[in-house]
């Protein structure tokens, strides 16, 4: 059995570590992109199940690449999952009128990350 794959995004080692290892507990195969620029064309080579996109970038306008991979006809198909530390709910709205599908504190999403997956799944 192939086992699914989900891309990932994220900057800061903590949450993004320990989501990659959660979902790797979950049979999921991993793929981590450290650089916005080539996210996109990573999802379309890639075919993920899943992204998953911090929104805490220091660097890159992740609500820009989320939207940019929701109007894409080859990749607007894949749920996105965004998450931020507890205090960005201004972050979460922004990336939900982008196109994620849900959006989560990264406590909340390493908590419950299969009942996220199946959500999205469902949504997406």
């Amino acid at each position: 059995m192939t086992q699914p794959l989900a891309l990932v995004f994220y900057e800061k080692l903590m949450p993004g570590s320990q989501l990659v290892n959660r979902l790797q507990d979950l049979q999921y195969r991993v793929q981590t992109v450290n650089d916005l620029a080539s996210f996109q064309e990573c999802a379309q080579t890639e075919g993920p199940l899943v992204a998953f996109m911090d929104l805490e970038s220091a660097t890159s306008n992740v609500c820009e690449a989320i939207a940019s991979l929701k109007n894409d006809p080859k990749t607007q198909h894949i749920p996105v999952i965004a998450f931020a530390g507890e205090r960005a709910a201004e972050r979460q709205v922004a990336a939900q009128k982008a196109g994620a599908v849900l959006t989560a504190s990264d406590t909340a999403l390493l908590n419950h990350l299969q009942e996220f997956l199946d959500r999205a799944l469902q949504l997406g």
